[in-house]
Protein backbone atom coordinates (compact mmCIF):
# COMPACT_ATOMS: atom_id res chain seq x y z
CA UNK A 1 0.00 0.00 0.00
CA UNK A 2 2.94 2.62 0.79
CA UNK A 3 4.19 1.53 -2.60
CA UNK A 4 0.78 3.08 -4.24
CA UNK A 5 0.85 6.16 -2.22
CA UNK A 6 4.47 6.91 -2.42
CA UNK A 7 3.40 6.43 -6.56
CA UNK A 8 0.67 8.97 -6.80
CA UNK A 9 3.04 11.40 -5.32
CA UNK A 10 5.45 11.02 -7.01
CA UNK A 11 3.36 11.18 -10.16
CA UNK A 12 1.41 14.46 -9.11
CA UNK A 13 4.75 15.98 -8.35
CA UNK A 14 5.83 15.68 -11.98
CA UNK A 15 2.71 16.43 -14.01
CA UNK A 16 2.18 19.57 -11.86
CA UNK A 17 2.27 21.25 -8.35
CA UNK A 18 -1.10 21.90 -8.16
CA UNK A 19 -3.01 18.77 -9.83
CA UNK A 20 -3.96 15.80 -7.81
CA UNK A 21 -3.31 12.43 -10.12
CA UNK A 22 -5.92 9.84 -8.84
CA UNK A 23 -5.37 5.94 -10.54
CA UNK A 24 -8.17 3.87 -9.84
CA UNK A 25 -7.50 -0.13 -10.64
CA UNK A 26 -8.21 -3.19 -9.09
CA UNK A 27 -4.72 -4.33 -8.72
CA UNK A 28 -1.88 -3.07 -8.24
CA UNK A 29 1.79 -3.90 -7.71
CA UNK A 30 5.07 -2.43 -7.08
CA UNK A 31 9.08 -3.54 -8.14
CA UNK A 32 10.93 -0.46 -6.63
CA UNK A 33 14.00 -2.50 -7.76
CA UNK A 34 13.21 -2.34 -11.54
CA UNK A 35 11.25 1.20 -11.22
CA UNK A 36 7.96 -0.15 -12.30
CA UNK A 37 4.50 0.30 -11.23
CA UNK A 38 1.63 -1.83 -12.76
CA UNK A 39 -2.11 -1.24 -12.58
CA UNK A 40 -4.47 -3.74 -14.30
CA UNK A 41 -7.76 -4.48 -14.34
CA UNK A 42 -10.56 -1.23 -15.76
CA UNK A 43 -7.23 1.25 -14.84
CA UNK A 44 -8.79 4.54 -14.98
CA UNK A 45 -6.26 7.26 -14.47
CA UNK A 46 -7.40 10.91 -14.22
CA UNK A 47 -5.59 14.22 -13.37
CA UNK A 48 -7.40 17.74 -14.22
CA UNK A 49 -9.44 17.33 -17.28
CA UNK A 50 -7.37 14.25 -18.78
CA UNK A 51 -8.53 10.89 -18.89
CA UNK A 52 -6.63 7.42 -19.48
CA UNK A 53 -8.22 4.00 -19.66
CA UNK A 54 -6.86 0.66 -20.29
CA UNK A 55 -7.07 -2.51 -18.94
CA UNK A 56 -3.32 -2.11 -18.07
CA UNK A 57 -1.05 0.71 -17.47
CA UNK A 58 2.50 0.17 -16.38
CA UNK A 59 4.07 3.21 -14.87
CA UNK A 60 7.85 3.70 -15.16
CA UNK A 61 9.62 5.74 -12.64
CA UNK A 62 13.72 6.67 -11.94
CA UNK A 63 15.44 8.83 -9.47
CA UNK A 64 15.59 12.71 -9.77
CA UNK A 65 19.13 12.89 -9.23
CA UNK A 66 18.46 16.59 -7.51
CA UNK A 67 15.86 15.81 -5.05
CA UNK A 68 16.16 12.16 -4.78
CA UNK A 69 12.68 11.50 -5.37
CA UNK A 70 10.99 8.89 -7.72
CA UNK A 71 9.43 10.48 -10.59
CA UNK A 72 7.36 8.91 -13.94
CA UNK A 73 9.55 8.61 -16.96
CA UNK A 74 6.63 7.10 -18.77
CA UNK A 75 3.26 5.34 -18.72
CA UNK A 76 2.24 1.99 -21.15
CA UNK A 77 -1.61 1.96 -21.63
CA UNK A 78 -2.87 -1.45 -22.85
CA UNK A 79 -5.69 -3.34 -23.40
CA UNK A 80 -8.90 -1.20 -24.30
CA UNK A 81 -6.47 2.15 -24.43
CA UNK A 82 -8.51 5.33 -24.93
CA UNK A 83 -7.74 8.96 -23.59
CA UNK A 84 -8.69 12.26 -23.36
CA UNK A 85 -6.54 15.26 -23.69
CA UNK A 86 -7.92 19.43 -22.47
CA UNK A 87 -5.08 21.99 -23.32
CA UNK A 88 -5.69 25.83 -23.66
CA UNK A 89 -6.28 25.75 -26.75
CA UNK A 90 -7.01 21.62 -28.03
CA UNK A 91 -9.31 19.25 -27.56
CA UNK A 92 -7.89 15.53 -27.90
CA UNK A 93 -9.80 11.89 -27.84
CA UNK A 94 -7.84 8.90 -29.18
CA UNK A 95 -7.32 5.42 -28.72
CA UNK A 96 -5.58 2.11 -30.01
CA UNK A 97 -4.11 -1.12 -28.90
CA UNK A 98 -1.27 0.22 -26.80
CA UNK A 99 -0.65 4.03 -25.69
CA UNK A 100 2.27 5.24 -24.63
CA UNK A 101 3.21 9.28 -22.91
CA UNK A 102 6.18 10.26 -21.77
CA UNK A 103 5.48 13.00 -19.63
CA UNK A 104 8.70 15.07 -19.40
CA UNK A 105 8.55 15.69 -23.27
CA UNK A 106 4.69 15.65 -23.42
CA UNK A 107 4.93 13.46 -26.18
CA UNK A 108 2.05 10.59 -27.08
CA UNK A 109 2.82 7.79 -29.05
CA UNK A 110 -0.44 5.25 -30.13
CA UNK A 111 0.47 2.23 -31.57
CA UNK A 112 -1.32 -0.54 -33.35
CA UNK A 113 -5.34 0.66 -34.82
CA UNK A 114 -4.95 4.34 -33.77
CA UNK A 115 -7.15 7.10 -33.80
CA UNK A 116 -6.84 10.27 -32.85
CA UNK A 117 -9.62 13.08 -32.63
CA UNK A 118 -8.96 17.38 -32.31
CA UNK A 119 -12.50 17.58 -31.60
CA UNK A 120 -11.99 21.75 -31.46
CA UNK A 121 -11.77 21.15 -35.37
CA UNK A 122 -13.32 18.01 -35.76
CA UNK A 123 -10.21 16.56 -37.53
CA UNK A 124 -9.20 12.63 -37.11
CA UNK A 125 -6.59 11.11 -38.15
CA UNK A 126 -6.17 7.05 -38.39
CA UNK A 127 -2.93 4.96 -38.58
CA UNK A 128 -0.63 2.21 -37.38
CA UNK A 129 1.41 4.87 -35.26
CA UNK A 130 0.41 8.17 -34.12
CA UNK A 131 3.11 10.47 -32.61
CA UNK A 132 1.95 14.13 -31.09
CA UNK A 133 4.20 15.81 -29.40
CA UNK A 134 2.05 19.05 -27.21
CA UNK A 135 4.94 21.36 -26.73
CA UNK A 136 6.40 21.21 -30.44
CA UNK A 137 2.69 20.99 -31.78
CA UNK A 138 4.65 18.15 -33.98
CA UNK A 139 2.29 14.40 -35.36
CA UNK A 140 3.49 12.25 -37.15
CA UNK A 141 1.18 9.16 -38.08
CA UNK A 142 2.74 5.69 -40.06
CA UNK A 143 0.06 3.38 -42.21
CA UNK A 144 0.94 0.21 -43.85
CA UNK A 145 0.12 -0.71 -47.61
CA UNK A 146 -2.95 -2.72 -46.21
CA UNK A 147 -3.77 0.00 -43.69
CA UNK A 148 -2.81 3.26 -45.13
CA UNK A 149 -3.17 6.45 -43.18
CA UNK A 150 -6.42 7.97 -43.11
CA UNK A 151 -7.02 12.15 -42.37
CA UNK A 152 -10.54 13.47 -42.03
CA UNK A 153 -11.61 17.24 -42.04
CA UNK A 154 -14.78 19.31 -42.56
CA UNK A 155 -13.71 21.55 -45.08
CA UNK A 156 -16.07 24.84 -45.70
CA UNK A 157 -16.87 25.50 -49.12
CA UNK A 158 -17.90 29.42 -50.06
CA UNK A 159 -20.88 29.83 -52.02
CA UNK A 160 -18.75 30.28 -55.03
CA UNK A 161 -20.77 32.05 -58.40
CA UNK A 162 -23.85 33.74 -56.25
CA UNK A 163 -24.13 37.14 -55.48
Amino acid sequence: MRYLIYSLICSTILFAQTETLVIDAQNFQADDKKGISIFTGNVKIKMGQDKLNANRVDVYFTTDKKTNNKVPLKYEATGKADFEIVTTDKHYIGNGDKIIYTPAKQEYTIIGNGFLQEKNDDRKIYGDTIYVNQLSGEAKVKGSENKPVRFIINVERGNEGTK
